[in-house]
């Protein structure tokens, strides 16, 4: 993010779609700005502070904890830079702080072109803005200027530098095999011949050459010379082949030593810690017998409070059950009291009322004229069943003189007259 951008507080549109993203980067400068100050040391351990993460301030989590780290790491920077300026504290007015704070930078030349309400969130944008410029005057006020950077020179390790002589040797070896090689493979494919004018000349040439004296014409320091530069382009370099036997055993040589190097310095660092973690726990040990014979009188009266509350609790157990079961007694007579004095209660409205015996009397004189009606009707029968006996009385005599002929339409006669 420019410093036009940040000054002006222009829209997210004008910046681009990486805009909002901006406020991370100067939050990380910001992250070591504050680690040049040593902030650590002066702000969070003097001030009992919460270690800041890299975007503590650019992401939103705790606006009123961040407020306040926002304030106080501003003060701190502003009393770094050369400024007296008070911590702020917890309830100060928040309006007030702000101004405070954005006019303390207006003293070192920055431009505020942005509303202070925008500082109250105690993160965004603006927020890292403001301790951003806070930090470099801090940083001006102290004086503080790069240096260049030392790069290390690195050292070639024990194994390299065994690796490459191992090399070396491989290929030497190998290269007096392959000039051993190419003088046999000349000796087998030249042609045998003899010619012994050829081999007296060469002999005396010989001979001649032994019994001159040989003088050298070159500057001894010339040839140092010579041999330096020509030294490092002589270096030879065969590769070595991974699958010999001889290079895994001095590896695993080499290997077996390191891991013994490595265990006894582990192993006194795991005795020291050991005898630590014993000593430790041997202070605990002494520290729990102490509090215990100290809380011991308290510890009983604890227990015997709790065995009262639990006795307690039993009788208020068995107090609640009786209460219970009373109550649904007390229920059910109540069930019985009111089925009862309905019963009552209609037993008496049936006393006072005399509609039953209306009823009854209806009644009665409704069986006095059935039973009359039935003597009628049983005087009725008793006559009938009289005429009828005299009829078949009078008939048998009939039926004696006539004959046996006319008793059918006798009997027809007498069933339609008792019809």
């Amino acid at each position: 993010m420019t410093e036009d951008v940040r000054r002006s507080g222009a829209d997210e549109e004008a910046r681009g779609p990486g805009g909002i993203y901006n406020m991370f980067e100067v939050m990380l400068e910001l992250s070591d700005k504050l680690k040049l100050l040593n902030y650590e040391e002066h702000f969070l351990r003097k001030y009992n502070v919460k270690p800041l993460s890299r975007h503590y301030f650019a992401l939103v989590t705790n606006s009123g904890e961040q407020f306040y780290v926002f304030t106080a790491l501003s003060a701190w920077l502003i009393n770094v830079a050369g400024h007296q300026f008070d911590m702020p504290q917890e309830y100060d007015d928040p309006n007030a702080t702000i101004s405070n704070i954005i006019e303390e930078l207006r003293k070192f030349g920055v431009g505020t072109d942005f509303p202070p309400s925008k500082l109250k969130t105690g993160s965004g944008e603006f927020v890292c803005f403001v301790l951003d410029r806070l930090a470099d005057s801090a940083l001006l006020s102290t004086e503080f200027t790069w240096d260049r950077p030392t790069y290390p020179q690195e050292e070639q390790e024990e194994d390299d530098v065994i690796m490459d002589e191992d090399e070396a040797e491989l290929k030497l070896d190998k290269v007096e095999d392959d000039v051993i090689a190419g003088e046999e493979s000349d000796e087998e494919g030249a042609e045998p011949f003899l010619d012994l004018g050829l081999s007296s000349n060469k002999l005396e040439s010989e001979g001649l050459k032994h019994s001159e004296i040989m003088l050298s014409k070159t500057n001894a320091d010339e040839w140092k010379l010579e041999v330096e530069r020509v030294t490092p382009s002589l270096k030879v370099t065969v590769r070595t082949d991974n699958k010999d036997w001889r290079i895994h055993i001095d590896q695993m040589h080499q290997h077996k030593s390191g891991i013994e190097v490595s265990l006894h310095d582990a192993k006194k660092q795991l005795d020291k810690l050991h005898d630590e973690i014993q000593r430790t726990l041997e202070k605990i040990l002494s520290r729990e017998k102490y509090i215990n014979n100290q809380l011991e009188h308290h510890v009983q009266e604890y227990r015997s409070a709790q065995d009262k509350l639990a006795h307690a609790k039993e009788k208020y157990k068995q107090g609640s059950g009786g209460v219970t079961e009373h109550s649904r007694t007390l229920a059910d007579l109540t069930d019985e009291l009111e089925k009862v004095k309905f019963e009552m209660e209609d037993r008496g409205s049936s006393m006072t009322d005399g509609a039953p015996l209306v009823k009854i009397k209806q009644t009665l004189n409704r069986l006095k004229t059935e039973s009359v009606q039935m003597d009628i009707r049983i005087g009725v029968i008793e006559h009938v069943l009289m005429q009828a006996r005299i009829k078949d009385k009078t008939l048998m005599h009939k039926d004696m003189n006539k004959g046996s002929e006319n008793t059918e339409e006798d009997s027809k006669k007498f069933i339609s007259q008792l019809l």
